[in-house]
């Protein structure tokens, strides 16, 4: 596949697109289905939300999930100043 991902960038994209299909925690899917820790998993899809290439491969869940962090972003910059979020 030329999309500029990796598998592994992938199948964390498809992961996180799914992931409440799995039964049980999603920390345990986590390990199970990518055999990587939570840690390692978040950091990494942290990092692949920024990238073009994740963009063009699924961009609903990608603004998505970086809504989703520039919300806690702002929600955790409020908390630290003292203003209300």
């Amino acid at each position: 596949m030329t999309d500029g991902l990796t598998d592994t960038e992938r199948a964390i994209l498809a992961f996180e697109a799914e992931w409440r299909r799995h039964a049980g925690a999603k920390e345990e899917a986590i390990r199970a289905e990518l055999n990587m820790t939570p840690a390692r998993y978040y950091q990494l899809l942290g990092r692949l939300i920024d990238q073009a290439a994740a963009l063009e491969y699924d961009p609903m869940l990608v603004k998505r999930l970086r809504r989703l962090r520039d919300r806690r972003d702002a929600t955790r910059l409020a908390r630290a100043s003292g203003t209300p979020s």
